[in-house]
This record gives C-alpha cells, sequence and structure tokens, in this order.
C-alpha cells in the first residue's frame, strides 16, 4: 500500500509500456464498474482497451504522464494534440490508495504546462456525471461546460478551458 504524501514523481511514458497499460487497464475497470454498477469483467476491460488504444497519446500526436510514488506508478493522464492549438486530455486516473493526495491536479498542471510549451492555447476533455470527483478537480482549474465535441454516447458532460 501506499504511504500518503510521499513524494510524487511525474514522467512521460510511452502509452505501450507496462506501466500505462497497468494504469490504463485500471481506468477502464474503474470508469466500466461505476457505468455498470457491478465489477467490470476482464473480457470486458479487455474490449475497450482493443477498441479504445491510446496509441495516439505519444509523440508527436500526444503525451501520456506517469505519477510515480516509491517507484510505484499510481496515475496517469494523456493529451491528445488536435489542430488547431487544441489538446485534449485523455485518461486521467488515480489509483485508489493515492486518492486525495492532490496527484491528479498535479497531473492537470503538468499536462497544462506542456500544453502551453507546445503552442497549444485551448484545452478540452469529456467525462461523465460520476466521475463526481473529476468534475471538481477539473471546475477548480477553471474548465467550463461547452457545446458537445464528439458523439460519444457515454459522455454527459464536454469541457474546455483557454490556455494563458
Amino acid at each position: 500500500m501506499i504511504q500518503s504524501r510521499q513524494p510524487v514523481t511525474l514522467v512521460p511514458v510511452s502509452p505501450e509500456s507496462a506501466e500505462a497499460r497497468g494504469l490504463m487497464r485500471a481506468y477502464f475497470d474503474d470508469i466500466l464498474s461505476r457505468a455498470y454498477g457491478r465489477r467490470a469483467t476482464g473480457t470486458e476491460i479487455d474490449a475497450v482497451l482493443h477498441n479504445a488504444p491510446s496509441d495516439d497519446l505519444a509523440p508527436p500526436h500526444g503525451l501520456f504522464l506517469v505519477a510515480r510514488q516509491a517507484d510505484t506508478a499510481v496515475a496517469c493522464a494523456g493529451l491528445l494534440l488536435l489542430p488547431p492549438a487544441t489538446a485534449e486530455i485523455r485518461r486521467v486516473y488515480t489509483a485508489p490508495p493515492a486518492r486525495g493526495q492532490g496527484i491528479g491536479a498535479l497531473l492537470l498542471q503538468e499536462l497544462e504546462t506542456r500544453a502551453r510549451e507546445l503552442g497549444v492555447t485551448r484545452m478540452r476533455l469529456d467525462t461523465r456525471d460520476d466521475l463526481v470527483e473529476a468534475r471538481r478537480m477539473y471546475a477548480r482549474f477553471g474548465y467550463e461546460e461547452v457545446p458537445a465535441f464528439n458523439d460519444d454516447p457515454h459522455v454527459d458532460h464536454w469541457l474546455a478551458k483557454t490556455l494563458s
């Protein structure tokens, strides 16, 4: 179990790395389990991983960050670069033992910093009603509701922010 308040290191990794794949598997397990109101099966998680790959979160089209505590990957977040000067936040996840420590906020700040360095002026993301913690964090960072920018039937909220 991760001790609270240990130092956090944020590192870019390949979304195909074992670390990233493990975090994304946990992410989809969490998302699907919330949506289904029961524990997701391995087959259901495998299907989503196959149908929604994250290989676009690698340079030059994106970025995938992993947060580590005590050499253990505990959280992740991805950034997809879209023309013109827009980036979409994806796959934001913090493992349950590491929640409540501000790691999601650190990842979000780092994504915004790196996006600015890449010339991005507008950040966007989509999320669901049941991801209450994430929605609160996005609101704290100034993300506001915008018209839908995709037709994903599993999404309830579309948010965006102009970077200064």
